[in-house]
């Protein structure tokens, strides 16, 4: 099974210069470069009806057409995963994802997750890249995420990804009393040493994240994030970056140290707390196919429910609030 797919552009004048690759992947978000690159190959990219190489240099004002087949993606197979839809539609799907669910199988997790999940709740995902999973949240992360429907949602939904008009709230709770919020801008790329880590790094990619206090704990704060850009580990990262790393972080966190004279409930909470304390509260975008701007939010999960109401316990018992 396959899906004609048939794409028209006009490279803008300002891309004079640039490999006929680059502008392509410029011109049509949606796809990844390997799938374009593909199509160059083929031969079903057209410049000014024209085959061109991949390395051409464009001039400006060209027209380019894309008449190919897209096929289904048969690697990922359909299973029958329950899955917490908070709204649907004919565009868009919103997931509230669980921690421990993978999103989109890779070495170490071949199914059992969420893409898997989705090809099950609706077979017609298989013509769109990557199931319509045009975000991510880590294994350990819970909350929220988008999934385009259709080819033209996926397109519409990775361009406000691109031009930073898709909104991404987190709640996380970290370690140290912040006494502020603040912006962190710290370029991310692969640790130099550990490849399975991030790191904020001179040559990496642009990393923008901001945050502010949402309650003050007297060891702890809960914080409420929002990312501008969408790095791998990003929040993770740039808050360890700043000494004040996420509760329960196996990657980012460093050694656990247990605060002085807290209550026995919140040391048992930051005992049993294995996980990142990072959820996805709240998703804002502009509907692909009515245009209208729309938001939702979800409930914390029980476990970090549970931390958080042991750290506002803690400060109860110690301060007498």
């Amino acid at each position: 099974m396959s899906q004609r797919i048939q794409l028209t552009g006009e490279i803008q004048e300002e891309s004079a210069g640039k490999r006929l690759d680059q502008v392509l992947a410029q011109l049509f978000p949606a796809y990844s470069r390997s799938r374009l690159q593909q199509w160059l190959k083929q031969g079903d990219v057209l410049l000014d009806g024209q085959h061109c190489k991949a390395k051409f240099k464009v001039q400006g004002g060209e027209t380019v057409t894309v008449d190919t087949e897209l096929a289904e993606e048969v690697e990922v197979k359909p299973q029958p995963i329950e899955l917490d839809i908070c709204h649907q539609d004919d565009s868009i799907l919103i997931i509230n994802k669980p921690a421990g669910l993978v999103v989109h199988p890779a070495a170490g997790n071949l199914d059992g997750t969420l893409q898997n999940a989705l090809l099950y709740f609706d077979p017609a995902l298989v013509t769109v890249p990557r199931s319509g999973i045009v975000h991510r949240l880590d294994k350990e992360t819970s909350g929220l995420l988008v999934v385009a429907r259709t080819l033209e949602a996926h397109h519409s939904l990775v361009q406000q990804l691109q031009e930073r008009q898709m909104h991404r709230e987190y709640l996380a709770v970290v370690h140290t009393v912040l006494t502020g919020g603040g912006t962190i801008e710290e370029p991310i790329g692969r640790h130099p040493r550990d490849r399975l880590k991030m790191a904020v790094v001179n040559d990496g990619k642009e990393a923008i994240t901001h945050f502010r206090i949402d309650q003050r704990f007297r060891t702890h704060s809960l914080v409420r994030v929002q990312l501008e850009t969408g790095r791998t580990h990003q929040i993770r990262v740039h808050m360890a970056h700043r000494h004040t790393p996420l509760v329960g972080d196996p990657t980012y966190g460093g050694r656990f140290r247990m605060p002085k004279k807290v209550t026995e409930s919140l040391k048992l909470q930051l005992h049993l707390f294995r996980r990142q304390a990072l959820h996805a509260i709240r998703l804002e975008l502009t509907h692909p196919a009515s245009r209208e701007h729309c938001s939702w939010s979800c409930p914390v999960p029980d476990d970090m429910q549970a931390l958080i109401d042991a750290l506002q316990e803690d400060v109860a018992e110690y301060e007498g609030h």
